[in-house]
């Protein structure tokens, strides 16, 4: 079973490319690390970084020099981090750990838009036409450019794979910064409102023989119905069986065009890679966004809700080389639920990756991580990511190497 840690370009900048690489190999007993090329805005804590305890990322940036040959006459530009224009900190990385046998992967974040504002015509619309200023949509033909570009510039380096994050549909609570919202919208209401409508939206599920502007009047009557306080709906998750009779129905085939758009685009970027050399594994963020802030996911399976994301599993599986999916779960036995319910969905053909917490909220012993990674061997993964170098303290690399042991 391979092996990973997740990283930040800064992480080999300011403790040192040979420091950060030593660590990973003989501390921690790792194969490699998957360095963030493309990265989303975050405010972060560095527990043992020698230069900064708290940092700020700058969103959507590239943390490479693009070749901008790739981007050209497409709408949508990279954002170069400041230290990326003096440093190509990803090809020393890339350089020292293969004269050390060491594996690097490219992390690479998409549609993730930091930038409010920037490229309002590629945002997602809600069924009242606003737009969701944080999230690039996929059905855009500029985005999906950008995409392509951007895969294309992360396989001019030396990493053996391409790890795809925010290639699909966000939703509203993606969220922004200093959110206000006194309604308490339920889940159903939630999922609604974060549906893209935009006009390539529209198309693509029309293309499918959706009745499309039946699905908006019927997803703005149903959260004007909520807005005016009139509705009574109930919290938990949101059923798909359910949701989709909404529309008469319609919104069903409007949920697999979402989950179409996304495959075509996984298919696409796949097919870059592997022209290049490089596998390219997509990141089913369910079991993050179940599990993220407090370790504990709870009601259906990660798999079962990918969906609302316009995620099809087993689609987007077949599709590309690894469906890398997400076990941020204290519960050992809830993470196998997790991972036997992706592998019953994708079939013995498709392959998974795991990505495991290797502290708190999920782990809080070495034996705890031992477990997890005892699971994702027996469950079949292929390789297993641990989250997050910088963000951990030091001791916690001794963890991940006895739990390998």
């Amino acid at each position: 079973m391979e092996t990973s840690i997740c990283t930040f370009v800064s992480d080999f900048l300011d403790e040192g490319v040979e420091e950060v690489l030593d660590n990973i190999q003989h501390r921690a007993g790792l194969g490699g690390a998957m360095i963030a090329a493309v990265y989303h805005a975050a405010r972060d804590v560095f527990p043992h970084n020698p230069r900064r305890k708290v940092a700020y990322l700058l969103g959507g940036g590239h943390h490479f020099p693009p070749d901008l040959s790739l981007y050209q006459g497409g709408l949508i530009q990279p954002a170069v981090d400041e230290a990326a224009r003096d440093r190509d900190a990803l090809s020393e990385a890339c350089e020292a750990a293969a004269r050390r046998g060491l594996r690097i992967d490219a992390w690479t974040v998409y549609l993730h838009a930091d930038r409010p504002g920037a490229y309002p015509q590629c945002s997602p619309q809600t069924a009242f036409g606003d737009p969701i200023l944080t999230d690039l949509c996929p059905a855009n033909p500029d985005v999906r450019a950008y995409a392509r570009a951007v895969t294309a510039d992360v396989c001019r380096y030396g990493v053996a794979r391409i790890v795809g994050e925010s290639l699909h549909y966000h939703g509203f609570d993606h969220g922004f910064h200093h959110e206000r919202n006194f309604l308490d919208l339920k889940a159903r209401a939630r999922f609604l409102l974060g549906l893209c409508f935009c006009p390539h939206c529209l198309e693509a599920a029309e293309r499918r023989g959706v009745d499309a502007e039946r699905v908006v009047a019927g997803v703005r009557a149903e959260l004007e119905h909520t807005f005016s306080g009139a509705g009574t709906e109930l919290d938990g998750e949101v059923s798909r069986e359910e949701i989709g009779s909404v529309a008469g129905g319609e919104l069903n085939g409007y949920i697999e065009a979402r989950c179409e758009v996304v495959r075509s685009l996984a298919a696409e970027i796949a097919a870059i890679a592997e022209a290049k050399g490089k596998r390219f594994a997509f990141i089913d963020l369910a079991g993050g966004v179940k599990g993220y802030a407090t370790g504990q996911p709870t009601g259906l399976p990660a798999a079962e809700t990918s969906w609302q994301f316009g995620v099809d599993a087993a689609e987007v599986a077949a599709a590309c080389h690894q469906l890398q999916v997400v076990g941020y779960a204290a519960d050992p036995d809830r993470l196998r639920l997790d991972l036997e319910t992706y592998q019953a969905l994708i079939g013995p053909d498709g392959e998974i990756a795991v990505a495991l917490r290797p502290s708190p909220p999920d782990s809080f012993s070495p034996g705890e991580l031992r477990t997890k990674v005892t699971i994702s061997r027996e469950v079949g993964a292929a390789r297993v990511d641990f989250y997050h170098y910088g963000f951990i303290r030091l001791s916690a690399l001794d963890w991940i190497r006895e739990s390998l042991s």
